[in-house]
């Protein structure tokens, strides 16, 4: 009986070691079936989609797409929601209102939302979960409910080289400088000089990079140490998948 149990067990881990591959292939295809790019759009129509740029599957809520600039090489991770107008269907003019540049990379889970002028400068990366908007709820009337009044508006510019962390929210009105960075779970509104990091809610400026002294205050982590010359990719993974208990 104990041997008829051993062989059922090693049937059912074998049935299950198929079935997860299976379903692991299978939800691999759908992801690379489902991405957008500028040769597979499916039925979102960018006013521009980039070279090499992509949506990762599955993509969260996304309209206003005939007002939505992407740059090249921009990556957008799942879920993203990228709009552009307060509701689908609207006639928003002539130029764009959403504007990538070339590079631009949006975490897992991550909003745009662009009811007027949202401009993201090249290179800019973003962690997942950032919220970037044009818009908030007005409460000026204490007799009406918040949602029911009518929203203020202002553009949002992101300069290039920006690194924005995990949760960092962008409020309407937002200027960021070149190179800025922004703590995680930050909440940043009004301007931001460039090579900064601003932390907090609201945001405050916590360093800057001054051209005698350098950053101030000093930076706490020693640099980083640069790659050597010559070494190659294959090099480089062999490296990472070394067994530390055996060097």
């Amino acid at each position: 009986m104990p041997k008829s149990r051993n062989t059922f067990s090693s049937l059912s881990a074998w049935r299950r070691r198929l079935v997860s591959r299976a379903v692991q292939g299978g939800w691999r295809w759908v992801q690379e079936a489902g991405a957008v790019s500028a040769e597979h759009p499916g039925k979102l129509r960018f006013r521009r989609i980039g070279t090499g740029t992509r949506l990762a599957f599955p993509q969260g809520t996304v309209f206003g797409e005939a007002w939505i600039e992407l740059g090249d090489h921009c990556v957008i991770g799942e879920r993203v929601t990228l709009t552009a107008g307060m509701m689908p269907g609207l006639d928003l003019g002539a130029e764009p209102i959403l504007r990538f540049g070339d590079g631009v990379v949006l975490g897992r889970g991550s909003h745009v939302i662009a009811d007027t002028a949202v401009t993201i400068g090249s290179d800019t990366y973003c962690g997942p979960y950032v919220y970037i908007t044009s818009t908030n709820h007005s409460y000026d009337d204490p007799r009406e409910p918040v949602g029911k009044q009518w929203p203020r508006t202002e553009p949002v510019s992101v300069g290039p080289g920006c690194w924005l962390g995990t949760g960092a929210v962008i409020l309407p009105g937002a200027r960021l400088g070149r190179n800025v960075v922004v703590a995680a779970g930050a909440v940043v509104r009004g301007e931001v000089p460039d090579h900064c990091v601003v932390a907090g809610a609201p945001a405050r400026v916590v360093r800057r990079w001054d051209e005698e002294r350098g950053w101030q205050p000093p930076l706490r982590t020693p640099a980083p140490v640069p790659i050597p010359e010559g070494v190659t990719p294959e090099q480089l993974v062999a490296l990472s998948e070394l067994d530390p208990d055996r060097s």
